[in-house]
C-alpha cells in the first residue's frame, strides 16, 4: 500500500506540474518589474578551463520535466548494475523526490537515491537532485561527489538542469554522457551546449516518444545534441556512445 501511495502521489505530481508549467500570459502589474531568467551563473559561473586531472570515469548526466517521471523509469531500469554514475535533475517539488527515487529503486537494477550533500558518485547508482535545491557535480581530488545548495532559480527552476550540466562540463567534460529528456521550457538547453563544448557527447529524447518536446527541441535548435533517439533506445546509446 505505501509504495501504492507513493507512486501515485508521483504521478500525480507530473500531471499538476505540466498544468503547472503552461504557457499562460500574464499582464504584468503596474510599477512591478517581473523577475529576470536567471542563468547558472547566478549559481556556478562558467570557467573556461575545466578540471580533468585524474578523470577516466564517464558519467551519466540526464535532465527532464513534464512526463519525466515515466522517461526516467523506462531510462533506469535498462540500466545494468555495472552502468557508469548516473545524477538527474527531474523538476520536482521539495519532498516529492524522495518518495520518487524509492520508487525507482525498486523497481531498477541499480541503486536509485535522493542526493545528499557530499554522496560520491558509483557505479551502478543514480542520484536524484532533492527538490527546491541545486545539484552540482565537483572533483574532490581525485573524487566526483555531488555538491547539494540553495540558490536562486536557474532558468525558472530549482533544481536546474542547466546548473548540473554547467557542473558537469566543468569537472568532467570529455568524459561525461549528457540526455535532455521530455519537458517544457529551455532549462538545460544551454548547459548540454557546455557540455558539449568541454567535449561530451549528448543525446536528445525524439518527438515521438516525449510528453513535450520543448527541452530537447531547444537543445536541439542551439546544436547541442549529437543523436536524437526514442526514449527506448536512450540507455543503449548512453552506454555506448560512440
Amino acid at each position: 500500500m505505501r509504495d501504492f501511495l507513493h507512486e501515485s502521489a508521483v504521478t500525480l505530481l507530473d500531471a499538476v506540474w505540466s498544468a503547472s508549467e503552461a504557457q499562460v500570459r500574464v499582464r504584468p502589474l503596474p510599477g512591478i518589474t517581473p523577475l529576470p531568467r536567471m542563468t547558472a551563473d547566478a549559481v556556478l559561473p562558467r570557467k573556461t578551463k575545466h578540471s580533468l586531472a585524474g578523470g577516466t570515469e564517464r558519467i551519466i548526466a540526464v535532465g527532464a520535466s513534464t512526463g519525466g517521471t515515466e522517461a526516467l523509469r523506462v531510462f533506469l531500469a535498462a540500466m545494468p548494475v555495472d552502468c557508469p554514475p548516473i545524477v538527474i535533475v527531474q523538476h520536482m517539488p521539495e519532498g516529492f523526490t524522495r518518495a520518487f527515487a524509492g520508487r525507482l529503486d525498486g523497481e531498477c537494477a541499480i541503486r536509485v537515491k535522493e542526493a545528499k550533500h557530499g554522496d560520491g558518485l558509483r557505479r551502478g547508482q543514480a542520484l536524484i537532485a532533492p527538490g527546491n535545491l541545486h545539484m552540482m557535480v565537483e572533483r574532490v581530488r581525485e573524487e566526483l561527489t555531488v555538491r547539494v545548495v540553495d540558490g536562486p532559480l536557474v532558468s525558472r527552476h530549482r533544481p536546474s538542469v542547466d546548473v548540473l550540466f554547467r557542473s558537469v562540463a566543468t569537472s568532467v567534460g570529455a568524459k561525461a554522457i549528457g540526455v535532455i529528456m521530455t519537458g517544457m521550457g529551455v532549462d538545460g538547453a544551454q548547459g548540454l551546449l557546455e557540455m558539449k563544448e568541454a567535449g561530451a557527447t549528448n543525446i536528445a529524447q525524439d518527438e515521438a516518444s516525449c510528453v513535450v518536446l520543448g527541452m530537447p527541441k531547444e537543445a536541439i535548435a542551439r546544436g547541442a545534441v549529437d543523436h536524437v533517439v526514442p526514449l527506448a533506445a536512450i540507455a543503449t546509446h548512453a552506454l555506448s556512445p560512440g
